[in-house]
């Protein structure tokens, strides 16, 4: 028993019936990563990012880059030494204690619920602007947005929720392998912007750097500044995080999870940077600030147009597999609370292939209720919220394990690993400090519902506590 409740076993078996089948190498986990990381943030965020920093959102993409390069690293050590469903929360579990697990888990409920919902109203908003510029056909406003913005249903978004639920439902491989071709797809769209946006480039675009300044400060009742910047932009990178989700579906977890999550991580900041740079040096950041389709807008102005529409198509390849990445993991965070009875034992059973079923169908109709009827864009950063409450917990369970059990075999071994968890740490409390203070205050409401959730219900049945 710890200071915050009893402690799980880094390895624990699973009763039949209780877990989940292991179909995924690592080419399945990596593209997995790409796929979660590579989507709404360079797609849709560019010119959000943009307009907060001007040409410093350069900036704020590498700063949020070392902070999950380092968070990647934790993360890379915890999977490898406790391969099981549940990222975050199980290492917290395991490392910390069960109350401080449940509020990691709660934050990635938040995560991955308001990701999914967000992408799949990016979708929309693409689709919508795909067809009108790209084949001059106009759908009916009433089933293109939501309630708040005038309209009855974004049914658009619904739908394409829907479909990523029921390709959930047909197996983690099988949805793993076509996300392979549809990473493919949108890094080859990207290249094709780099390829025609990077010798546009002008050294005058870049000047000034920092028209708004480094620190996130108040302007106009909105945050401005590069650091306001990476706290908006943050959600472009953490995709990688549903990889270790699906640690216990792993074929050979010590190399494949090691490979996965690295591999994804690197090769992902190299595209953003570059198409970073390009996107602001070839044309003035206010022509595409706070745009919601900042490439297809970039290349326009170059003279680009059969491009631009080549580029808005493929993202709308890309986000349906964004949205695959995090609801597969939001599904995979259920599933294990359930199963340590902090959530009802019905939705741990799996199917016949070892998926979750009954909690991917809910997690796919929470999501396209939300993406149909909620105004998603305020609190989209709530997301981003979620995930530095869960990379902060990564860290110091890192650093707590290595101190409480220095001689457990580690498959791999966070380099320098005080300074590595410490940046960690230190660097997702000031992103947090940055975002906006709605998002901030949010976060603390629903913690609050978190907590009450579980001091009524998941301390009275954890398996743990019962001695399961």
């Amino acid at each position: 028993m710890g200071l915050f409740g009893p402690l799980k076993p880094l390895h624990r078996a699973e009763e039949d019936g209780k877990a989940l089948a292991k179909t995924l190498s690592w080419p399945h986990l990596m593209a997995l990563g790409i796929g979660g990381i590579i989507g709404t943030g360079i797609y849709s965020l560019t010119g959000t990012g943009a307009g907060l920093a001007g040409p410093g959102v350069l900036l704020s993409f590498a700063l949020c880059g070392i902070v999950c390069a380092c968070a990647a690293l934790c993360y890379t050590e915890m999977a490898t030494m406790i391969p099981t469903a549940g990222s975050a929360y199980t290492y917290t579990y395991s490392a910390l204690g069960e109350t401080l697990a449940w509020i990691v888990g709660w934050a990635l409920i938040l995560e991955y619920s308001l990701a999914c919902s967000t992408v799949a109203v990016s979708w929309s908003a693409h689709l919508f602007g795909w067809l009108h510029d790209g084949v001059g056909l106009q759908l009916p406003a009433m089933l293109m947005n939501a309630p708040h913005a005038g309209g009855l249903i974004n049914l658009p978004a619904v739908l394409v929720s829907l479909a990523v639920m029921g390709l959930l439902l047909i197996g983690a491989r099988e949805s793993a392998t076509l996300n392979i071709l549809l990473v493919i797809i949108k890094i080859v769209a990207l290249g094709a912007f780099i390829f025609f946006a990077l010798p546009a480039v002008q050294a005058g675009n870049y000047d000034p750097f920092a028209p708004y300044g480094f620190l996130a400060h108040e302007m106009e009742g909105k945050k401005y500044g590069i650091m306001a910047a990476a706290a908006i932009v943050f959600f472009a990178f953490f995709g990688f995080d549903a990889v270790s989700t699906s640690a216990e579906e792993a074929k050979n977890p010590g190399r494949d999870l090691t490979i996965g999550i690295l591999g994804s991580m690197g090769i992902s900041t190299i595209i953003y940077m570059l198409v970073a740079g390009a996107a602001v040096g070839a044309v003035n950041f206010k022509e595409f600030a706070f745009s919601g389709e900042a490439l297809p807008h970039v290349l326009r102005s170059l003279g680009q147009p059969l491009v631009a529409t080549l580029v808005g198509g493929a993202a709308l390849v890309a986000l349906p597999s964004v949205i695959l990445v995090m609801m597969y993991g939001q599904s995979r965070i259920f599933f294990v609370m359930a199963r340590d009875g902090l959530l009802p034992p019905a939705v741990a059973k799996v199917n016949k292939k070892g998926s979750p079923a009954l909690i991917t169908t809910l997690t796919g109709i929470f999501v396209a209720v939300f993406a149909g009827f909620f105004p998603l864009d305020e609190i989209a950063a709530l997301s981003n919220a979620g995930t530095l409450i869960a990379f902060v917990a990564v860290a110091v369970s890192m650093l707590v394990l290595r101190k409480k059990m220095p001689d457990v075999v580690r498959t791999f071994k966070t380099p320098a690993h005080w300074l590595v968890g410490l940046v960690t740490i230190g660097g997702c409390i000031f992103i947090f400090s940055s975002l906006q203070v709605k998002a901030q205050m949010f976060t603390l409401i629903w913690m609050a519902i978190g907590l009450a959730f579980y001091f009524s219900y998941g301390r009275w049945n954890s398996r743990l506590r019962k001695g399961a």
